[in-house]
């Protein structure tokens, strides 16, 4: 939605000089090497499309001959030199999808879900050298709802970004932005995630267990060991029902979900997978795989994802 709204559908007369994306990777089952969206989109468009592995030199002498006013930047995964930062009249501007200065870094959607939050946003803010520390022009809130997933609050901030790019461009391009400083005493950070942390730990109140797996999915998604297999989970749901029963003990089959005991209330493992098979519901899993009322599931250390000081 971004990227239409920039190639001028949705901001009048703004154009869009090129786009600059990640090197194509291994994707699916089969590792077949694919563009990611954002090239096929470009293409499909008409649109300059680059993949550097590093912003080098060269690359700097390539986006200063585009001779564009500004740079916009949303989850490109590196941070811009100074000397890129400085190329643009009228600055490189981020598109971060968190209420700054909470959740500076490379995992902010996961995180405000995970943490229990009730919003999160889309913050429009000047890039400087140091990460995401830029002062902020505007914010584009969101609600969280208390199933959403990482994949579900992606799109809605997805689509957050429309309202606050019709708000800031033109602010831009006529030199009235005047951002505001972040306040330092607020500030949080948060990390880039890998499969390690998709271990649950049954041993934690239910609620933020269930809030962990949900924002986890579908990447590095959730998961548990039973036998010699690890069992992804896909969405979960809590209530605060007490149970007599050791905490990863699988209770019954309830119409919420997979029941099973934690630290303190009541998991629903409401979709599963497992290996090689598709993530359905509870009802439609077990149907297909025994996993017996009893049995007491491995609990992992769950690290945390947000910090007062940088990762």
């Amino acid at each position: 939605p971004a990227l239409n709204a920039i190639l001028g559908r949705s901001c009048g007369s703004i154009g869009l000089s090129a786009v600059y994306t990640q090197p194509d990777k291994p994707r699916g089952r089969g590792k077949r090497i694919e563009g990611n969206a954002i090239k096929l989109w470009a293409r499909e468009n008409g649109v300059p499309v680059f993949q550097p592995y590093r912003l080098d030199q060269s690359v700097r002498a390539e986006i200063e001959a585009l001779n564009a006013d500004t740079i916009l930047v949303m989850a490109y995964g590196h941070l811009l030199p100074q000397a890129l930062v400085d190329t643009p009249p009228l600055g490189i501007w981020n598109l971060h999808t968190s209420i700054l200065p909470r959740y500076r870094g490379a995992s902010p959607i996961q995180s405000a879900i995970a943490s229990g939050d009730l919003e999160t946003g889309v913050s429009f803010m000047k890039v400087v050298k140091e990460m995401d520390a830029g002062p902020v022009l505007d914010v584009e809130k969101v609600k969280i709802e208390s199933l959403d997933t990482a994949l579900t609050l992606e799109t809605k901030l997805s689509w957050a970004c429309l309202p606050l790019l019709e708000r800031c461009l033109p602010l831009v391009f006529s030199d009235g932005a005047i951002p505001n400083p972040q306040d330092e005493n607020s500030v949080s950070y948060v990390r880039k995630l890998t499969k390690a942390d998709g271990g649950i730990d049954f041993r934690r109140p239910a609620e933020e267990v269930a809030k962990r797996v949900n924002a986890l999915f579908p990447w590095p998604g959730a998961r548990f060991r039973y036998g010699d297999s690890f069992i992804k989970v896909g969405l979960a749901d809590h209530d605060a029902l007490e149970l007599e029963a050791s905490a990863g003990q699988v209770i019954s089959l309830e119409s919420e979900g997979l029941a099973v005991a934690c630290g303190t209330g009541t998991l629903y493992l409401k979709k599963l997978q497992r290996p090689g098979g598709k993530m359905l519901d509870a009802a439609s899993f077990v149907r297909g795989f025994e996993l017996p009322v009893g049995t007491v599931l491995e609990s992992v250390e769950m690290a945390s994802l947000v910090s007062r000081q940088i990762f």
